[in-house]
């Protein structure tokens, strides 16, 4: 059996596999090498098993950098409307959500069986699952040598497509990160991403009390700020805001809840006084959210009123209160970590590699796609797309 390929490419997710086809496409041999026993697993979880395999807005300000020019190139030359052309052309039909997010309608499978099936065209691509590697060596003819646990592989190209730690069961390992260190490369500290917040005081137990319930809100730190529906769980606070923001977020800092963003809130209960004055503040407060939100809110923030009716407060003290619903600071106590996050922060620090071939700055032949570089999009599709754009960008040169 010949063990030589042109390029071999480390791990068959998103990013492997679509470098894996159009590298397929210009004729290369090419050997895909999966430590899981199936590939694609990420890709066939996310969106909630619907794929949100990318955005119509796509653009640099989506993506968490070091050095926040390198994502330009990629992401202009192989666009979302390259990927969705993909996807029409293999009639997957998608649907169109919340701030232009693009999800499959009928599942994730699709999305993973058109990468397959474009490999397949090419007849040039080989996919092995259960092959763990171990080491890769550059040897004096300039070729890399590929040991793994069921044989050794050589070939001129490496590609590291390992993605990064998140959701270790679903086969993330830190094999990408050593390799980048063996041949000189910095990598920036790793860390959970898109990831829901833990508490350890009062809030776990107000999260624990309200854990399925969600509502609109806008959370906020000194960095950055995120409209969008929050839900809390036994633990903390997840949902997209929290996501989002966690990415901003580092351990020991707190950042603000604003509940209702959508209102000037002391005008509104300032006019509410005068229109509702024998009404209960939670009362009026119902018409926003949900009552086990409303009571825990009022527990937290306006115990002693809680039996006056709002025409009895003083206007000083429904500006403090509103002011409190509307800068609500809370502190975790950390993230659920690797095992529930959606990506990896942190990685292979992108000033060392080529942002038009994604090729090693030290190592000819030696390439770096996906989430193991120091590059981590916004929640919506857009680490997807930075997987497509950045396999497209090194699959014309390897």
């Amino acid at each position: 059996m010949n063990n030589h390929f042109d390029v071999i490419v480390l791990g068959a997710g998103a990013a492997g596999l679509m470098l894996a086809a159009l590298a397929g496409r210009r004729c290369r041999s090419v050997l895909v090498l999966e430590k899981a026993n199936k590939v694609g697993k990420k890709i066939l979880m996310s969106g909630g098993g619907k794929c949100n395999f990318t955005n119509l807005d796509v653009e640099p300000n989506h993506f968490l950098c070091h050095n926040p020019h390198f994502v330009k190139s990629a992401l202009s030359r192989y666009t979302q409307w390259d990927f969705i052309g993909l996807a029409c052309d293999y009639k997957i039909d998608y649907e169109e959500r919340k701030h232009g997010q693009l999800f499959t309608t009928k599942g994730s499978k699709f999305i993973l069986q058109m990468l397959l099936d474009e490999c397949e065209k090419s007849q040039s691509v080989c996919i092995k699952t259960q092959h763990d590697v171990s080491q890769v060596k550059k040897q004096p003819n300039g070729h890399f040598l590929v040991k793994t646990s069921q044989g050794n592989f050589s070939c001129e190209s490496v590609v590291v497509a390992t993605g990064g730690l998140s959701i270790p069961t679903l086969g993330g390992s830190g094999i990408g990160y050593q390799i980048a260190k063996q041949f000189g490369h910095h990598i920036f500290d790793t860390r959970a991403g898109l990831v829901p917040f833990t508490f350890s005081d009062y809030m776990k137990e107000s999260a624990t009390k309200l854990s399925g319930n969600a509502l609109d809100v806008t959370l906020s730190n000194h960095k950055t700020a995120f409209t969008e529906a929050m839900l809390f769980t036994h633990r903390g606070l997840s949902g997209p805001s929290a996501l989002q923001l966690s990415n901003y977020w580092q351990s020991g800092e707190s950042f603000y809840i604003n509940f209702f963003p959508q209102l000037d809130l002391a005008q509104f209960l300032k006019e509410k006084k005068q229109q509702q004055g024998k009404s209960l503040l939670r009362t009026i407060l119902l018409s926003l959210t949900t009552k086990s939100i409303v009571l825990e809110l009022q527990q937290l923030i306006w115990p002693q009123e809680s039996e006056i009716a709002i025409g009895q407060i003083n206007d000083q003290r429904l500006n403090a209160i509103a002011k409190q619903l509307d800068t609500f600071e809370v502190k975790p106590s950390g993230t659920e970590g690797y095992r529930t996050a959606e990506v990896t922060l942190g990685g292979v620090d992108t000033t060392e590699v080529s942002s038009k071939t994604m090729q090693s700055n030290y190592v000819n032949g030696l390439f770096f796609i996906g989430e193991i570089l120091d590059v981590t999009g916004h929640l919506g599709g857009y680490n997807f797309q930075w997987a497509w754009s950045s396999a497209a960008a090194a699959a014309e040169y390897v």
